[in-house]
């Protein structure tokens, strides 16, 4: 082969490389641009979605007004879409917290989001993102118990007092079936606020 002829492969062979490359990079830069599904158990709860309890057993059974009891410490729950049996456990911030109260104590909007006097809220602190797990029974409060933020869930879980900047996001609930379903999106973002 001549000295002339394999200079011409060469810089054939180079634009063969340069011309994958610059596809390749195109596909990425294309695929980088497209928003990624989110896993339906990462989703947000949806309307018409059951809510399970969180007890460690492999089975989802769908929570009913009657599995919550007036008063006690708040049931922890996932939301679940019944269409797939999908719990939507891929986030903490779908985790709630489930409980219920004499309706008559209940202020106008919360009265308004509950189903039977069960009310449910995100089980996340605004303030640092912990986990909302104390209870006061003798009070009815819900506190955090990372830097003891509290809540009064009889009146749209407003602040009482603590470091947090908001009142725990509602989950609006409705009875379909003798369960209880989600009856609209949470009322503000769960999760930390960012100023």
């Amino acid at each position: 082969m001549s000295e002339k002829n394999c200079t011409g492969c060469l810089a054939a062979t180079r634009r063969k490389v340069l011309t994958v490359a610059s596809v390749l990079a195109l596909d990425a830069a294309g695929s980088l641009a497209r928003p990624a599904q989110a896993e339906p158990a990462d989703e947000r709860p949806q309307p018409g979605d059951l809510l399970v309890a969180i007890d460690g057993s492999a089975s989802a059974a769908a929570l009913t007004p009657a599995d919550i009891a007036t008063g006690v410490r708040p049931v922890i729950a996932w939301p679940m879409d019944p269409a797939g049996n999908v719990v939507r456990d891929g986030s903490r911030l779908n985790k709630v917290l489930v409980l219920r109260l004499d309706p008559a104590t209940l202020s106008e909007e919360t009265r308004a989001r509950a189903a039977d006097g069960v009310i449910a809220y995100s089980a996340i602190c605004p303030h640092a993102g912990c986990e909302v797990s104390g209870w006061n029974a003798q009070d009815t409060i819900l506190e955090c118990s990372c830097h003891a933020s509290h809540y009064n869930p009889r009146d749209a879980a407003a602040v009482i007092d603590g470091p947090t900047p908001r009142p725990l996001p509602a989950l609006p609930l409705a009875i379909a079936d003798g369960k209880l379903v989600v009856a609209k999106a949470f009322t503000s973002r769960p999760g930390i606020v960012h100023s």
